[in-house]
């Protein structure tokens, strides 16, 4: 008889004396989002998820020990808007804006700016007006009769929540509340040449609108999109091989290009010590190159041949970028005079307007914008660090807004295996609606590494371009845009230029209240004018309306967490570029404190005592786990290990990405797939079906099995130690573990179903994300290479990390600063736990005090309630001890250290703070005659003294 064949992947569980994947039966998962739901009900979750409750109502939960369900946030959506019945005539369902174009931190605005201060919420916008569409999707509905109807006082499109007076003669604003006259041929179809029903179009009908402009919004003729390639061809940049893989994308790339009425023209300029153009004339295919070295000052040889059309010169831009590796191939210079290059693509389109595209391989080291290596190690970690992420010089902003005023975008393309300051170079992109790519320690001899440049770049100079773009965004009476958030300039009070819009690029943008509002909804209307590649002036209009209200209870209901992270951590890169990555953090843990204080002072009967639990709204639940993610994300995690090009490049993504792909950026998506069901990896109707996404801690990892952990940057495949060598072999077609590789690597496809089902997932977590983006793929060994492997577990948010707490001892700590924040009337920037020292040791480290104690004192009135609520519940105010007690309690044999310890279980904390009471500290305003600060010891049963006058 044959011997039987070798077992697959999905058959381990019915191999004799081998575990089944993880050693038991395999993960059941029900397809589909409602079936995973069912299944979460057995688990507990469906008091929070499917629980039907009224509109506005807040559901009130305990943090404290809440298993989180990963799967709920990625399918989460804002909470529910509530309009009044008669706030829009049409009732079609995209009347208001989706949360992917436009969406608000408040799903219900304040009538007031003092409930609205109340509530410590801020309000903002996050707008991402061009998005790319999935397949699906549907397009944005065009007016193409260039028939506009604006309120004449505000300026207000019409939409479908205007009100039509007299008999439809006229509308009424929404915003202004002005009657305006209806134009003429508002209801007239000019194609058909006959009369057209009002309420089919689509202004009146979809909140996301593209009007095609008439001649009077334009200053002039719409310009042909225009693409300057300004590319190092230093040393550095031919040896990794960037040039080559640039060229060759670039060429693969021509008929993707933008180019619908043949009117693109591009242009390369090369640059190393020297700047290196092109001429292509009209008629040959045969390129010359013309060498400038005047550094200082920049002239343009034959401007008319440098800049050809797309279309006539073809032939010769072909055969340039096949040759052009080679014309450098054999160089040693190690110059880089980008800036130069930069002015001249200056010059050479100022006039017109259009895009430059910088990719550089090398700091650069000459001529204007020259810069130095400023990359120090010894200060990573400290308060210096900050310094490294903040510009080198003024020339990169200076450059930019002069860019921005001629309408020239800048996208930058950086790729080094040493430091290049992206810090200063992604000033060039910020200020003129550009885009920041960083590719470190490329090699292109790595097939990996020019997959994913090739990718990303072909697909971005393929995208459709929005040229000279403005954007403005109006309110309702009563409200304006106080604050802007992302890669743009802003001209004027209200006005963003924005020379190029970039496709899923997020901005953010702060309102205030002034005055009060009295009517029951407001609306927010952004409009973008801007020329597209086909040569139309076009302007896109989204519409969102949202409710009124004057209770703080529907405010906190409508409280959508994603957008309220979205814009925390465009925030929190502002303060750190502003001042140091301490303030920061700072600034992020003191946010938190203050809305969770704030809700269970208003919204909960414990008011301003203490308490055991950590009281959040449902809809809010996130908020914590997402902010515990943006303190460990790279841009603003306490690390001594994180070189400043790498942080600076996440602060660039934090400040650009839509919320699609911020928050799995915060919070990773972690997959097992050695034992997932049978349907996971297989085509369904809804497409390729996921597994079950698991919490982020490492307590889920098993020494036999296979993981997925991305965050839509890099995907790590982990592979535990005691993988069975089945598994290795179907996977990665290697015979053990022993055989397999760390590192970066592409997955092969081989011919058995799991392979392919793995393969599958992967691909779908590519394609999922809206954006350029193509995650890298790194194999992590248990046991491989420390510095992979600490990478892939830093993804693991809900581990304690560094110098940063767990999940639960994050919610325990934000438990902690709440209880003290209501002692102390509400001043959480006293109150911020410091990062601990190394968590290489089991002992649990101190949280050095922020201010001096004499700035943690209780007030006398409250001494004697925190001290019964210290008696009452020690384990809820046992941060507050901490802090007021450190200087009496530095020993760590003194019993109240050893309770205020976190690796103390609950059972001995309470004896030993039970044994401690008589000699429980409390700081107190004590000034004796040197006028120190002291503590004073007293029983937590006697009657406070009074302090000396």
């Amino acid at each position: 008889m044959a011997p039987p064949a070798p077992a697959a992947a999905a058959d381990f569980a019915a191999q004799p004396h081998q575990p089944a994947f993880h050693g038991g039966a395999p993960m059941q998962q029900p397809t589909g989002v409602p079936a995973m739901t069912n299944q979460f009900a057995q688990m507990g979750f469906n008091q929070q998820m499917n629980a039907p409750r009224p509109a506005h109502d807040t559901h009130t939960i305990n943090l404290v020990n809440l298993p989180l369900n990963p799967l709920e946030l990625m399918t989460t959506m804002p909470p529910e808007i509530n309009l009044p019945p008669n706030a829009s005539f049409s009732q079609s369902p995209t009347r208001n804006a989706d949360p992917s174009y436009q969406r608000s931190t408040l799903n219900a605005i304040p009538t007031t700016n003092s409930l609205l201060q109340k509530s410590k919420i801020p309000l903002a916008l996050i707008l991402t007006p061009y998005r790319s569409l999935k397949p699906g999707d549907p397009e944005v509905p065009v007016v193409s009769d260039t028939v506009i109807a604006r309120c004449r006082r505000c300026r207000t499109y019409i939409n479908p929540y205007v009100t039509f007076i007299e008999g439809g003669q006229r509308w009424k604003c929404c915003m202004c509340n002005l009657s305006n006259e209806v134009p003429q041929l508002f209801d007239w179809d000019q194609d058909k040449n006959e009369p057209a029903d009002r309420y089919a179009r689509h202004e009146l009908n979809s909140s996301v609108v593209e009007f095609v402009a008439p001649t009077e919004y334009m200053v002039r003729a719409p310009q042909p999109p225009i693409y300057v390639f300004v590319m190092d061809v230093s040393y550095s940049a031919i040896s990794t091989g960037m040039v080559a893989t640039a060229a060759r994308t670039l060429l693969e790339s021509l008929d993707r290009i933008p180019n619908a009425d043949d009117r693109t023209k591009i242009s390369l300029i090369c640059v190393d010590s020297c700047l290196h153009f092109f001429t292509l004339p009209e008629g040959t295919s045969e390129p010359s190159m013309l060498v400038v070295g005047d550094l200082d000052d920049v002239f343009l040889p034959k401007p008319n041949d440098i800049l050809v059309n797309l279309v006539e010169a073809k032939a010769g831009i072909e055969n340039l970028l096949t040759r052009l590796n080679d014309m450098f191939v054999e160089t040693n210079n190690t110059g880089n005079a980008l800036g130069a290059g930069l002015q001249a693509a200056y010059k050479l389109i100022s006039h017109v307007g259009g895009k430059v595209v910088a990719l550089s391989a090398t700091l650069p080291n000459l001529g204007p914008g020259a810069l130095k290596n400023r990359e120090d190690s010894k200060v990573l970690g400290t308060t210096k660090e900050s310094a490294l992420l903040q510009a080198q010089t003024s020339w990169y902003k200076t450059f930019a807004i002069e860019c921005s005023r001629s309408q020239v975008s800048v996208d930058m393309w950086l790729f080094s295996s040493a430091y290049t300051d992206v810090a200063t170079l992604s000033g060039l992109p910020r200020y003129t609606g550009g885009q920041t790519y960083y590719y470190p320690s490329f090699n292109a001899a790595r097939s990996e590494d020019a997959l994913k440049f090739a990718h990303e770049f072909g697909t971005v100079i393929s995208d459709p371009i929005c040229l000279e773009a403005v954007m403005r965004v109006r309110a309702s009476r009563g409200i304006r845009m106080s604050a802007f958030h992302g890669n743009f300039f802003v001209r004027s009070t209200d006005l963003l230029s924005l020379p190029a819009v970039p496709m899923d690029q997020s901005y953010a943008i702060e309102i205030q209240i002034e005055d009060p509002i009295s009517a029951p909804f407001v609306v927010f209307q952004t409009a973008v004018l801007h020329t597209t590649a086909f040569g139309e002036r076009r302007i896109r209009v989204v519409t969102l309306a949202l409710p009124t209200t004057s209770s703080i209870s529907e405010l906190y209901s409508s409280v959508d967490q994603i957008a309220l992270a979205t814009l925390l951590a465009n925030k929190a890169v502002e303060r750190s570029n502003q001042s140091k990555l301490e303030d920061a953090r700072d600034a992020v843990h003191n946010k938190l404190v203050e809305i969770l204080g704030t809700y269970k002072a208003t919204m909960t009967n414990s008011g301003s005592g203490a308490s055991p639990q950590l009281v959040a709204g449902d809809n809010i639940k996130f908020l914590p786990l997402l902010m515990l993610g943006l303190l460990k994300n790279t841009a603003l995690r306490h690390s001594t290990m994180i070189p400043p090009d790498v942080r600076a490049y996440s602060q660039a993504l934090l400040t650009t990405m839509p919320s699609q792909l911020l928050v799995p950026y915060l919070h990773p998506v972690f997959y097992s797939l050695h034992n997932m069901p049978k349907e996971c990896g297989t085509i369904s109707e809804q497409g390729v079906v996921l597994p079950h996404p698991l919490p982020l801690t490492s307590e889920r990892l098993e020494r036999h099995g296979l993981f997925l952990i991305e965050d839509g940057q890099n995907i790590f495949l982990w592979v535990g130690r005691d993988a069975v060598n089945q598994l290795v072999l179907d996977v990665f077609d290697l015979p053990s573990y022993a055989d397999l590789r760390s590192g970066k690597g592409t997955l092969p496809i081989l011919d058995n179903t799991f392979s392919q089902r793995v393969n599958a997932i992967i691909g779908k977590v590519r394609e999922a994300r809206r954006g350029p983006y193509y995650p890298h793929l790194y194999v992590v060994k248990e046991d491989g290479d420390p510095a992979l492997r600490q990478w892939a577990l830093s993804l693991l948010i809900e581990d304690r990390m560094e110098t940063l707490p767990s999940y639960q001892q994050f919610i325990n700590k934000l438990k902690d600063s709440v209880s003290l924040y209501s002692f102390a009337g509400g001043s959480p920037q006293k109150l911020t736990p410091r990062p601990c020292r190394s968590t290489t040791s089991r002992s649990e480290p101190s949280f050095p005090r922020s201010e001096p104690l004499s700035t943690l004192l209780i007030p006398h009135r409250f001494r004697r309630v925190f001290s019964r609520a210290c008696k009452r519940d020690c384990m809820s105010i046992h941060w507050a001890q901490r802090e007021l007690l450190e200087d009496a309690a530095g020993s760590e044999r003194d019993p109240m250290n050893v309770a205020l310890r976190h690796d103390v279980d609950d059972e001995t904390r309470m004896k030993v703070m039970s044994a401690s009471t008589r000699g429980l500290r409390l700081g107190a305003d004590r000034r004796g005659s040197s006028g120190e600060h002291r503590a004073t010891s007293q029983p937590t049963n006697s009657t406070a003294r009074s302090p000396p006058s």
